[in-house]
């Protein structure tokens, strides 16, 4: 079986993708994978390491702001729908899936007009541009939300299955990274690329945290702002400080703490390690969406939220040493944790795959390439407007 698995730009979208992946090497004996990323972002490191041929694509996001590239990569779209038609052509996948980001945007579009099965997972609450566009005629739209199914009315098939995770249990443990085994462990961390505003806050915060204090902290920050806390010389020895942790999901299981922001795929992870949270959401992504992946879990008891605009450093340090003294909230947290009901949503997708994959089709193959200069005339129309409060992205004619 060959699959081309695309997402990038952040880890909320590349480790579902990995999971995925992961899945299908599970349950298939003859398996060919191929992963379309972008040039310059983190998966062009992390995917290669891992053993898994890679593609990349030169291709930015729209912006509000920076006009002159968004005209230029209308025609960096155009390169890369044209890549990804040669990619399809020799790879000949079975099936495409797309697991979130801008990228995935002329994968997807060059597998449809192919007549090849395609897949898209959206992990947020309120869905992606990309994947909005993208989704018009999608073979399957694999939700993390059920209330995100009502996005996709235009796909063949929308299911919810849940977030595709992958934690190795005992694979990282903090006795592997220097700490206490008989210390409780608060792990902080701001997301996979950082962020300034929670650095700068962070600061303050584990100022606070001494000693005397019967835990240990790990701070994540994000390898751009790691220089700005290795060098202060205020923090207590009972603080670590890393700029980046490989597989840090599969520490989730020694860690008795997180504050994190509100990225689904990290929500997905902390609740299937049974892990107490702090979500500080943040209020800089499209449609305010971790805002509400967050309020999914503070409505059934398993996390505490604090809006970034409503930071308190000595609320949030009285708070930190309420929940890791095994409080009321804190035990009560655990307990709804630990009844969820842990759905393997790898497995369900992959079963939904495998269920419902038309096979790829000759007779769709040569009627596009009978149709090839047509195509390329109308390959991509980009209505592209600025309003006040956002950009209207493209739409695609079929």
């Amino acid at each position: 079986m060959n699959i081309i698995v695309s997402a990038g730009g952040t880890g909320g979208h590349i480790n579902p993708a990995l999971a995925l992946i992961n899945e299908f090497k599970k349950q298939e004996k003859n398996l060919n994978v191929l992963y379309i990323g972008t040039h310059n972002r983190m998966e062009k490191d992390i995917v290669p390491k891992l053993g898994i041929k890679y593609e990349s694509l030169e291709i930015y996001g729209f912006s509000k702001t920076q006009i002159a590239r968004d005209f230029k990569n209308i025609f960096l779209i155009k390169n890369a729908i044209k890549k990804c038609n040669k990619i399809m052509d020799d790879f000949k996948p079975d099936v495409v899936i797309g697991a979130g980001g801008y990228v995935t945007m002329p994968v997807i579009y060059s597998a449809k007009k192919k007549n090849i099965p395609t897949v898209i997972l959206e992990q947020n609450s309120i869905p992606g541009k990309t994947n909005k566009v993208l989704a018009k005629n999608c073979d399957l739209v694999c939700t993390s939300y059920e209330n995100s199914n009502k996005y996709f009315t235009k796909a063949k098939k929308c299911i919810c299955t849940g977030n595709p995770v992958d934690l190795k249990i005992n694979s990282l443990s903090k006795i592997d990274l220097g700490f206490h085994k008989n210390k409780k462990l608060l792990l902080i961390v701001s997301g996979s690329l950082g962020s300034e505003t929670l650095n700068n806050f962070f600061i303050s915060l584990l100022s606070k945290i001494n000693e005397e204090d019967n835990y240990e902290v790990l701070y994540i920050t994000g390898k751009s702002y790691y220089d700005e806390f290795i060098n202060n010389k205020s923090f207590s020895k009972n603080i670590k400080i890393l700029p980046f942790l490989e597989n840090m999901s599969s520490l989730f299981y020694d860690v008795d703490l997180i504050i994190t922001r509100a990225g689904a795929s990290t929500l997905a992870e902390i609740m299937q390690a049974n892990l107490p949270s702090i979500i500080i959401p943040s209020p800089y992504v499209a449609g305010n969406h971790q805002y509400y992946n967050a309020l999914d879990l503070t409505e059934r008891g398993l996390a505490k939220v604090y809006e970034e605009k409503n930071l308190n450093v000595d609320k949030l340090y009285k708070d930190i040493n309420n929940l890791l003294s095994n409080n009321d909230e804190y035990k009560t947290m655990k307990e709804n944790l630990n009844k969820l009901n842990k759905v393997k949503s790898s497995k369900i997708i992959y079963d939904e795959i495998k269920k419902h994959r038309v096979r790829y089709s000759m007779t769709g193959r040569i009627n596009y390439q009978k149709n090839s200069q047509l195509q390329e005339q109308r390959i991509l129309s980009i209505v592209y407007t600025y309003s006040h409060s956002e950009t209207q992205l493209y739409s695609f004619t079929s």
